[in-house]
């Protein structure tokens, strides 16, 4: 996934994703320090999952009491 596009922003995340031949989808949270991956059949899964993965990180950090990492 290096040097991979932005295809979709929630919440001031960014998704980058690859294709394997299998035709799954994986995905990842670009732009931060914490590594947050996922994967789906679909397109329109994958950025379910994205923004799933997205409210899962920051629900995570606040429970945590940990500031989330925020794109630069």
């Amino acid at each position: 996934m290096d040097n991979a596009a932005c295809y979709a922003v929630y919440k001031g995340y960014c998704l980058v994703c690859s294709a394997e031949v299998d035709g799954t989808l994986h995905g990842r949270i670009d732009g931060i320090r914490d590594i947050v991956t996922f994967h789906a059949a679909t397109p329109e899964a994958l950025q379910r999952a994205f923004e799933e993965a997205v409210d899962d990180y920051l629900a995570v950090c606040q429970e945590t009491c940990l500031p989330p990492d925020t794109p630069a």
